[in-house]
């Protein structure tokens, strides 16, 4: 079974606004190698439409530092899936469903290959209160921004979730990674 992962940057005070902070070089090539793992990204419109057409086009010039051409050159390779209501089409040519999110990624679970990344907080939040997010990255930067959409605000559990932090990293740039996984 294929397990879904799932990176996202906060600040100290939980904000997950990426405007707000910058993790420069080694983020980059962190979430370069994480992804390097999947063959799926699952992700809202809001974080697509952040994501294209900016890192493709990175891809094709590459016209970054070489951890942004990395990673652009990773996340563009990925086959994605793009949930919305109100997309018709969406640019750089992904799958697009109006919904059944949480049985779309159960069966994605079930096919063979590699991880699945998701992506947008709707979509997190959503799979993370099915049950449905196996490993999670939690990427500190060292940032209070006092404003700011908070993570898994929108989230509503029956019972709490159970994960275990299995690994941490600590870099140069004093942001800290904690990975967890579902116990």
């Amino acid at each position: 079974m294929r397990n879904v992962i799932c990176g996202l940057n906060i600040s100290i005070d939980g904000c997950y606004d990426h405007t707000k902070m910058s993790g420069g070089e080694e983020i980059l090539q962190f979430f370069a190698d994480l992804l390097s793992g999947a063959d799926q990204v699952v992700t809202g419109r809001k974080m697509h439409e952040l994501m294209v057409p900016f890192w493709p086009e990175v891809a094709r010039t590459q016209s970054g530092t070489p951890a942004a051409n990395a990673f652009a050159n990773t996340i563009s390779a990925i086959d994605t899936i793009v949930i919305s209501r109100t997309m018709e089409q969406a640019e750089g040519g992904p799958r697009i469903i109006r919904g059944g999110l949480e049985d779309e990624v159960r069966n994605l679970k079930q096919q063979p290959g590699k991880k699945i990344s998701i992506g947008g907080m709707t979509v997190r939040s959503q799979l993370m209160a099915a049950g449905l997010i196996d490993e999670l990255y939690v990427v500190v930067h060292p940032v209070i921004t006092g404003t700011g959409p908070r993570l898994f605000d929108d989230i509503s559990l029956d019972d709490t979730i159970k994960m275990e932090l299995v690994e941490t990293k600590v870099f140069g740039n004093g942001c800290v990674v904690l990975c967890y996984v579902r116990r």
